[in-house]
């Protein structure tokens, strides 16, 4: 197995544009702007709602690592805060409150796990397979 890797530091100036151009400038050397440009752009939403929930929520500089296990594309943003995310129920008039919703429809699957300065917020996401010739 190969695996590659990338990680930057963003800190709450550098704003949330920045990691979504990062992430497709990285996930297109894996070919995925052209093999699958849908899971793509379900990836960059989901480092968008991610590291602004780091940002919003801890006022600290979000760590942005993905991890392409040539089975899984592992999107962990990690924040200096211990406190959990919460997944608040959907409030039609509310601004705010869907982004983990929104990580765990486009996600595979996401997880949360305590660090001992932080936490890190997990998301895994598989690309389609490619249908076998018959």
């Amino acid at each position: 197995m190969r695996a590659v890797g990338w990680a930057r530091s963003l800190p709450v100036s550098s704003g949330v544009k920045a990691a979504r151009d990062w992430t497709r400038a990285h996930l297109a050397t894996l070919g995925w702007d052209r093999t699958a440009p849908d899971l793509v752009d379900s990836v960059v939403l989901a480092v968008s709602e991610l590291v602004t929930n780091a940002h919003v929520h801890t006022h600290s500089t979000a760590s942005l690592i993905l991890a392409w296990d040539e089975e899984c594309l592992h999107v962990t943003v990690h924040d200096a805060s211990a406190r959990l995310p919460e997944q608040r129920p959907a409030n039609d008039g509310a601004l705010g409150g869907r982004g983990l919703l929104l990580v765990g429809a486009l996600a595979d699957d996401w997880q949360v796990y305590r660090c001992p300065r932080g936490k890190d917020v997990t998301a895994c996401f598989q690309p389609p397979t490619a249908p076998r010739s018959a």
